[in-house]
């Protein structure tokens, strides 16, 4: 047995010799090394070899077939760099970089929202959310717009109208809703922004989107007066863009508030010596605001003689446009990589 098992090592070294390709290198492995070789019979037949047979024996059949596996490691390896190598040296150097991933990022619209709401949470303000198809109750009616209010004309509506013909449903146009429904909900002291999507009927241009996104901002609680308004939103301002930047207040007019302000910043782009983009004002509008309207307190509860609130509403794409000089809003929906990617 010891005579034959030499004989099975020197034919087969020759024949892994000769093997040229992984095909014959199987075979190979199959006629030496697999259930049915030579070899793996004799392994299984040791056991019925005297003590002294089995000893030689076994020690020699498990040292050559520990020798093939060895070599047909060592051929297989071969192949491989023989069979690849021709065309990896001429189409690819493997010793360059690979491409790089392109790393995700935040849309510069939820940055801005992000932003937003990390400053007013720093001044002690939750962040709600609130449903994009709203009643008219809550959009309209319990903000002190009601129905023949001709103040419902600031906003192009998109309704929706109910299986009973009813209009009472709408995609909302300001997220001023949350207002009412937090107030219903919580008792005072309030503070709370509420940033979200808001939709107009409208045509779209440089500055007008039909959908759009907003955060309204409240604050309800004994004894909160025009002061506290002014404080809060020129903190927030000077936080957004620059301690150096001047803001100012102006009467404006809004149903849900009274009195009304619109709050301007000094444009970026003159430094408020008055240019195109700034209507050659020096200032540019970016959020209006006021006291809330006592008739909006009485709607949830409250009593306008014990509480009193200041409430605030901001476009989110305005801000980036003034910082980055983004001359048309449109650029922010277009999903246009090579703008976003500047963010």
């Amino acid at each position: 047995m010891l005579e034959e098992l030499k004989e099975i090592r020197l034919k087969a070294f020759t024949e892994l010799g000769s093997a040229s390709d992984f095909k014959e290198l199987e075979q190979w492995r199959i006629r030496y090394l697999g259930k049915k070789s030579r070899l793996t019979q004799i392994l299984r037949s040791i056991s019925t070899l005297s003590i002294e047979e089995r000893r030689n024996t076994g020690a020699h059949a498990n040292a050559m077939r520990k020798s093939l596996e060895e070599a047909l490691e060592e051929k297989s390896h071969a192949l491989k760099t023989s069979h690849f190598a021709p065309s990896l040296e001429n189409r690819v150097d493997i010793t360059l970089p690979g491409y790089p991933i392109p790393i995700g990022r935040s849309h510069p619209t939820t940055q801005t929202i992000e932003e937003i709401c990390q400053v007013f949470q720093n001044m002690g303000f939750q962040i709600f959310e609130g449903p994009d198809v709203e009643w008219d109750y809550y959009n309209f009616e319990a903000l002190n717009i009601p129905a023949d209010h001709p103040a419902r004309d600031m906003f192009a509506t998109f309704w929706i109208d109910s299986n009973r013909g009813m209009k009472n449903r709408l995609l909302r146009t300001h997220t001023s809703p949350m207002q009412i429904r937090v107030m219903e909900q919580l008792k005072p002291p309030i503070r709370m922004i509420v940033p979200g999507r808001c939709y107009r009927y409208e045509a779209t241009d440089t500055t007008h989107e039909s959908m759009f996104y907003q955060v309204e901002g409240l604050a309800v609680d004994k004894n909160i007066t025009m002061a506290d308004l002014k404080g809060t939103l020129f903190d927030f301002c000077r936080c957004i863009f620059g301690d150096e930047r001047k803001v100012r207040f102006r009467c404006d007019y809004f149903p849900f508030v009274e009195p009304g302000v619109e709050i301007a910043i000094e444009c970026l782009a003159c430094h408020g010596n008055g240019c195109r983009t700034c209507g050659y004002t020096g200032w540019i509008e970016i959020l209006g605001a006021g006291m809330v309207n006592p008739n909006v307190l009485r709607g949830v509860g409250l009593d306008p003689d014990v509480y009193s609130g200041f409430a605030f509403g901001m476009g989110v794409e305005r801000i980036p446009m003034l910082r980055y000089g983004i001359d048309d809003i449109r650029l922010f929906y277009n999903n246009d990589i090579r703008f976003l990617r500047q963010f």
